[in-house]
């Protein structure tokens, strides 16, 4: 599951913006064969007096958290690529709205991770795929 955190100043996105923001964000990780359902994206509005950055109070960054769980990117030419994406996938989002920003990567260990009560098939397993068809958790 990437789950992707988007910290930013009140009122930097619209709905449409963020429905957007998040169909980009899905459709980069379905794209590669995750099911489409494993990406979370969440908004957080977050007013100029309750974001710091350096210690000075800002309304104008965009900071995400992104959390990789259902795959891990062991190729130090695959994190490299991993991190020109996402940052392409962020600027238009970002640097188009005259807003600075920032992102940072955690890999979760995946023997932590359940849905609904299932422990996620094995990456690239018929049965992933049958997930990733359906797009929700299916019990073998």
């Amino acid at each position: 599951m990437p789950l992707w955190n988007v910290y930013h100043p009140v009122g930097a996105y619209t709905d449409e913006e963020k429905r957007e923001f998040a169909d980009r964000v899905t459709s980069h990780y379905g794209g590669r064969g995750l099911p489409r359902f494993y990406v979370v994206v969440l908004f957080h509005e977050v007013d100029r007096g309750s974001f710091y950055v350096g210690g000075e109070a800002v309304g104008d960054v965009v900071r995400v958290a992104i959390d990789h769980i259902a795959r891990h990117i062991a190729d130090p030419a695959a994190r490299e690529e991993s991190r020109r994406l996402i940052n392409g996938l962020i600027q238009p989002f970002a640097a188009g709205k005259g807003l600075r920003w920032e992102f940072h990567i955690d890999e979760t260990p995946r023997d932590l991770w359940m849905i609904n009560g299932l422990v996620p098939p094995p990456t690239g397993s018929d049965a992933e795929k049958r997930w990733a068809r359906e797009n929700r958790a299916v019990p073998s």
